[in-house]
Order: structure tokens, then sequence, then C-alpha cells
């Protein structure tokens, strides 16, 4: 699968990882589909990106259904196909975070919502177009807090622990369609997320989403196995 002309839904596309990816895909032309709860970030964002490639961007909440819904209508009634689907949205939680004994319930409910239900539902919602044309992929976009224990991770490991096997699960169900689903780890990252995450940190010493994002080229494009996890930046290093 090569990415001229194909459709690419990327959420949490304003900023970090998304907008990286966004802008490789661009540049390889590839059409867009772009959301993200910031609407004035998204808007510079499609502005740039609509300079090398066709954009849809529509600013909301993916954890919104609604939202959802109308983000998949618009890119199909604009391109009539959508060939990948990168979950990357996702919501930390309270910062500093705590530890889960005081973690406060309805919060987690957000976290778990935003962080698996949400891709989940994207997925359902593109998975029929997918099967008809014979082939997609689905990236769920993970962390190395979903399999290792860090105090003060407990919500937002939870959330990606989840989403872990929830991909694993339609994976295997998925077998024999064509299409592939990936968890990707992007790996310690100089993000505006990761510093919400451990504030007063200095994290200059970590790289920039641009070293991880060339990940999701060459999974795209390699057509790997059905399913498979994936360090991005193991992944970008072991290319060169």
């Amino acid at each position: 699968m090569k990415l001229q002309r194909r459709v690419a839904l990327i959420t949490g596309a304003s900023r970090g990882l998304g907008l990286e990816i966004a802008r490789l895909y661009a540049a390889r032309g590839a059409r867009l589909i772009l959301t993200a709860r910031g609407a004035a970030a998204l808007e510079a964002a499609a502005e740039e990106l609509g300079r090398h490639s066709d954009v849809v961007a529509l600013p909301g909440d993916v954890a919104d259904r609604r939202h959802a819904e109308r983000l998949v209508r618009a890119g199909l009634e604009r391109f009539g196909q959508i060939d990948i689907l990168v979950n990357n949205a996702s919501l930390l939680g309270p910062s500093p975070m705590p530890m889960l004994e005081g973690y406060p319930p309805d919060v987690l409910d957000d976290v778990l919502r935003a962080n698996a239900v949400a891709p989940l539902h994207l997925a359902q919602l593109v998975l029929p177009g997918m099967r008809a044309h014979g082939e997609g992929v689905i990236f769920n976009v993970t962390s190395d807090a979903g399999v290792e224990a860090y105090p003060g991770w407990g919500g937002y490991g939870a959330s990606k622990a989840a989403l872990e096997q929830l991909s694993r699960v339609l994976a295997v169900e998925l077998e024999g369609t064509g299409v592939r689903v990936y968890v990707v780890d992007p790996g310690d990252m100089d993000t505006q997320m990761h510093r919400e995450a451990e504030p007063g940190e200095d994290l200059s010493h970590l790289p920039p989403p641009s070293v991880s994002a060339p990940a999701f080229v060459g999974l795209v494009e390699d057509e790997r196995a059905s399913f498979g996890r994936f360090v991005a930046q193991q992944l970008v290093s072991a290319s060169r």
C-alpha cells in the first residue's frame, strides 16, 4: 500500500506526533481527514497541510460519539473512502497525575473513554469501508505505561493497556480481511502532553515527535503482518 492518493484519518492532529504524521503523509500524496480538540491549532495545521494535500479538518472531541460519526461521514462524503486510521488523540488526566488510591473515578471514566473506547468506536466506523476494499490500516498509539507499572501513571496506563488488548482481539477478528491493526508506542518524546505529565521536569533531552513519525509511514508501505506491537523509535532506527 503506497500513501499516494490514500485517505488517512488522524486524530490529535493539531500538534505533536499527530501533526508530524500528517506532514509526512501529505508529503507522500495522501489525502487527510484531521481532528483535534483545539480549533485554532487545528485550523493552523489544516492551512499548512492544505498547501500540499487535500484536507478535511473538523475540530472536536473523538470521545463524543456524535463528533466521531460526523468526522467519518465528512471524510467519506469528500473522498469516498478511508484507508488509514491513526488513533493518536489521548487524554492524560489530571496534572500532576495522582496515585491510584486517590484517583477520581469520574476522571478515570473520561480517560478510559478517550483512550480506549473512542479509538474502538472510530475503528468500528471505518471498518465497513476497509472490509469492502479488502485492505486498510488501523494504528492505535500506545505507551510503555500500558505494559510497565509507573507510580502515578495508573489511570493513563490502564487506558493504554485496554487499548492494546482491544487491538489484539480486533486483529484476530479481522484476520483474512486485508485490514491490518498495529499498536505503536512512539517512545519518550518532548511533547506538551509529556510536559504536562511531568510538570517541572526538563525534557529537552528527549527527541521531538518528528523522530517517531516515520514509523507510521513504513508500517503502511511495508505491509507487515496483520498485527504487531512496535516501538516507533526502534523501528525507525532499524530501517536506517
